[in-house]
């Protein structure tokens, strides 16, 4: 769930793609060169960071991970460490030995790292440039990848930030092997009632496509997709049952799994729940 350090984070992001641009896709290299931030890509065989943001003689630099040939994973990266170079206190925080390593991905649990996360996603899918471009007849997987092409962004940061902006009841859950990484809920999802978060390191429920999908590393490496029907009650722990409808795809090298998971035929949540309305009924009201 997002904080109010985290949505902060995500408005500086936004408010600096305004003032350089006017249109997607935003370049972060090219705004790093802007800003006067000399920047380089790291040797594909350097897989232990997501990029490097180093200072010295008065100057600032940018290294960025290569060993994810996606340019939107790149691009991430960058912006990733412009949220470092950009959030008040990460400098003086960061640089005390005159560089930082960065691990971007939404994996980190380090406050720091997950404020420079939301920054890219502000800077790199701005709402006042993302909202307009969301195609309403779109929803799920279909949805994501085409503002993914519109963005060129990394497919895990588009659908993080797509769950943050759509009006869909949408989950976005990350995993690798048999265990979620960290999982994203629509605000929309986030009103059903009795509904329990999906965990960071818990383990994926059995009865899942997600979970027979990653049985295969295979499925994961070589980008493969499934789809199918899914419950409430597998997914979230509760005595639902909504249906949802699965879409996975492998994440490559990058070695995860994407789940994307859209309710179907939620009933409408501004309505009273009959057994509320029932209790309303029978709840006695005596005069003062």
């Amino acid at each position: 769930m997002s904080g109010l350090w985290q949505q902060n984070a995500t408005k500086l992001g936004e408010a600096l793609a305004e003032e350089h641009f006017s249109s997607l896709p935003i370049q972060p290299i090219q705004l790093a060169e802007k800003l006067g931030i000399q920047v380089e890509p790291l040797p594909p065989d350097r897989r232990t960071v997501s990029g490097i943001l180093v200072y010295s003689e008065n100057e600032f630099g940018i290294q960025y991970a290569t060993y994810v040939g996606s340019p939107g994973f790149q691009n991430f990266c960058v912006a990733h460490e412009l949220g470092h170079y950009s959030i008040p206190g990460h400098p003086e925080k960061l640089l005390s030995n005159g560089y930082h390593e960065s691990h971007a991905g939404f994996s980190s649990g380090d406050r720091c790292e997950q404020e420079a996360d939301h920054f890219a996603a502000g800077l790199l899918m701005p709402s006042f440039l993302i909202d307009p471009a969301m195609n309403t007849k779109q929803s799920g997987l279909m949805a994501i990848e085409s503002l993914c092409a519109m963005c060129e962004t990394s497919l895990t940061a588009t659908a993080i930030r797509y769950a943050q902006q759509t009006y869909d009841p949408v989950a976005i859950v990350v995993s690798e092997g048999h265990r979620v990484c960290y999982c994203f809920l629509s605000d929309e999802l986030k009103e059903v009632k009795g509904l329990s978060w999906i965990k960071k390191g818990t383990p994926l429920p059995r009865d899942t496509v997600t979970y027979r999908f990653n049985l295969s590393e295979k499925n994961v490496l070589n980008g493969n997709r499934a789809e199918g029907e899914a419950s409430f009650s597998h997914w979230f722990s509760c005595n639902h049952s909504y249906e949802l409808y699965e879409e996975v795809v492998g994440l490559g090298r990058y070695g995860k799994t994407l789940t994307v998971l859209t309710a179907e035929d939620l009933p409408d949540l501004n309505e009273p729940d009959e057994e509320e309305e029932l209790l309303e009924s029978w709840t006695p009201r005596f005069r003062r």
